[in-house]
């Protein structure tokens, strides 16, 4: 199966503060499918480094407070059409995150609190009928 995956779980320095969080378990997962990596707040335009950025109501805004939503929604469509170009049946995606989140997302203060909700790629694969989890929900897999 070809699995879209949040490139900074494999390892590639592209989270907001210019580091990875390579997660073993999903890595394995290389061993049985094909990994298409992807960060869509890069492919959004966003750069890295680049300041942390939350949800705050339907917006999604920088530490800074300068609004980032377009970024953020393009790099969602981005995933998606790198998903459907590629043939991906689902995606993993890093949990908390403004563009990746599945189930979870920072509460736009800053403080490390977190609320129910996704992230913007989350939302767009979905709305495009592909399934996301996030890394620790690794065992829906089968």
């Amino acid at each position: 199966m070809k699995i879209l995956v949040s490139a900074c779980l494999l390892g590639l320095r592209c989270r907001y503060d210019g580091q990875s969080k390579p997660n073993a378990a999903v890595l394995a997962l290389g061993e049985r499918h094909q990994l298409i990596p992807c960060c869509p707040e890069q492919l959004g335009g966003l750069p890295t480094p680049r300041s942390p950025s939350e949800w705050r109501g339907d917006r999604i805004v920088n530490r800074e407070g300068r609004d980032v939503t377009e970024a953020y929604r393009r790099g969602g469509g981005e995933a998606v059409r790198l998903a459907r170009t590629l043939g991906c049946e689902l995606a993993i995606l890093k949990e908390r995150s403004p563009a990746c989140g599945s189930r979870e997302i920072y509460d736009g203060s800053f403080s490390g609190v977190l609320i129910p909700g996704q992230g913007s790629a989350a939302i767009a694969l979905r709305a495009a009928g592909i399934p996301v989890i996030g890394e620790s929900e690794l065992d829906k897999l089968g």
